[in-house]
């Protein structure tokens, strides 16, 4: 089952065992739609239900089933938040998630391989792609039919009108 990273446990809130969350999600809110998570932590996985939260500042904060003091809470600082695909809401046809583009092999106009899209990021101007190739990383302005020009997420492949050495 693919695993979608949606955030990460940041720190303790208050006295009953609530938790800070760093949320990927946007709006960051978001990620207490979806229950269960999958924590990772320390070389473990574990389920856990969210039971209540809100947004809090800059945060979000949530209740966690089974955790109800500040010394459980803080043994989940820095544990990683996915959840199952299938838990995201379909999408209209010509849409996608970020993480659909991880793992697509890039390819240039003439057919020369860049590497493999790793992560994706967000700019005050535009997002970009990080694609790293055999010898470096690549970074990419995600321009729908200015770079990007073929996008294939069935074959894995995308193709970019992009000079690696720009």
């Amino acid at each position: 089952m693919k695993r979608v990273p949606v955030g990460e446990i940041s720190g303790v809130f208050g006295l009953q065992g609530w938790v800070k969350v760093r949320s990927y999600t946007e709006p960051r809110e978001n990620i207490l739609r979806y229950s269960p998570w999958e924590l990772e932590h320390r070389g473990q996985r574990w389920e856990v239900t969210v039971t209540a939260g809100r947004r809090h500042g800059p945060a979000v904060v949530a209740a966690l089933a089974g955790i109800v003091t500040p010394e459980q809470a803080h043994a989940l600082r820095g544990a990683k938040i996915s959840i199952a695909r299938s838990q995201l809401p379909p999408l209209p046809p010509g849409e996608f998630y970020w993480v659909d583009l991880i793992g697509l092999e890039v390819f240039d106009l003439n057919g020369r391989s860049l590497g493999r899209v790793v992560e994706l990021m967000e700019t005050g101007a535009n997002d970009v792609l990080i694609v790293r190739g055999s010898e470096r990383e690549i970074l990419i302005p995600w321009l729908r039919d200015r770079v990007i020009r073929e996008l294939d997420l069935d074959a894995g492949v995308m193709r970019v009108d992009w000079d690696p050495d720009y």
